[in-house]
């Protein structure tokens, strides 16, 4: 389906949705397999919902010099740019000094980790505003706790939050009820957020954690159940039980999208309030680009 066919009601949430973290596991590819894959899906017909490239602040050159010796033609604007980056002040210089104009990159945000308040802190002073004023800043926060400190911290500093919704091992993923305590203390404070690993899927579900023919399978988030249950939280229309149910939705027949609202079973949200939800929930980090493009073609929402 081309994307001037999408449903209104399906464009807000699938907008520049995809973080393309080819680079990362599962998929680990190389760093010219995951620029070749990045600049077809670019020229692709589904470009609009591909997002960010992430790239370790160390590769950062190697990156520039493989996207320099790509053609040039037929995709207008610079690659834009996710860097996950070490908050140490040696780095920061590094990052700072970087000039990827040449090779047609743009940084557009950076990716730290913190694990308390005083974390948070330490980081906004090490990557000030006015050293990187054209970055977004998310911060990678725990979720095995009581998240609203740290989401207070961010929205004091003005910075962003990271939650890492899996990984490749069934330990690595968080409840579902964690999820959702984030989900309302972030919509409180007004925090933007994007997510990373475990959402290859647009449905929840019990799946393959990676690609080897042995992997085991385990529950995992989908995407549309993760940035529709930020739309309600951000509206104040679903408590964080019911958000926690909403992420554990297995049905698709529980989810219905029409011109004008997207629902789950029964509770409808209209085009603006789907947008008010992806300017909480912004993205999220996929190693994949085709798997959830096909399964969303699959579903028949695309």
């Amino acid at each position: 389906m081309p994307a001037h066919a999408l449903l209104p009601t399906l464009r807000p949430l699938l907008d520049a949705l995809i973080d393309y973290a080819g680079l990362f596991p599962p998929a680990a590819l190389s760093l010219a397999a995951a620029v070749e894959e990045y600049d077809r899906q670019r020229r692709g017909p589904y470009a609009f919902m591909l997002g960010r490239f992430v790239v370790p602040l160390a590769r950062l050159e190697e990156l520039a010099g493989a996207v320099s010796r790509l053609p040039q033609d037929g995709v207008p604007g610079p690659w834009p740019l996710s860097v996950l980056v070490a908050a140490e002040a040696p780095e920061i210089e590094r990052l700072t000094a970087f000039d990827g104009a040449a090779a047609g990159l743009a940084i557009r945000s950076l990716e730290l980790k913190a694990a308390s308040a005083a974390g948070v802190a330490r980081v906004a002073a090490r990557v000030p505003r006015s050293r990187l004023p054209r970055c977004e800043r998310y911060v990678e926060i725990p979720l095995d706790r009581d998240p609203e400190p740290l989401v207070a911290a961010l929205g004091e500093h003005r910075l962003r939050a990271k939650i890492r919704t899996g990984g490749v091992v069934p330990g690595a993923f968080p409840s579902a009820a964690s999820v959702a305590r984030f989900l309302v203390a972030a919509a409180a404070a007004r925090v933007p957020f994007k997510a990373t690993a475990g959402l290859h899927h647009p449905l929840a579900g019990s799946y393959p954690l990676t690609y080897a023919p042995d992997s085991p399978s385990a529950p995992m988030f989908g995407f549309v159940n993760l940035f529709l249950a930020a739309a309600f939280a951000r509206a104040g229309a679903l408590a964080a039980g019911e958000l926690a149910a909403l992420l554990e939705e297995r049905d698709a027949a529980a989810f219905t999208f029409d011109p004008e609202t997207a629902g789950w079973r029964g509770r409808q949200l209209d085009r603006a309030a789907l947008a008010a939800g992806r300017e909480l929930a912004v993205s999220y980090g996929s190693c994949s680009f085709r798997e959830p493009v096909t399964e969303l073609e699959q579903l028949g929402l695309l």
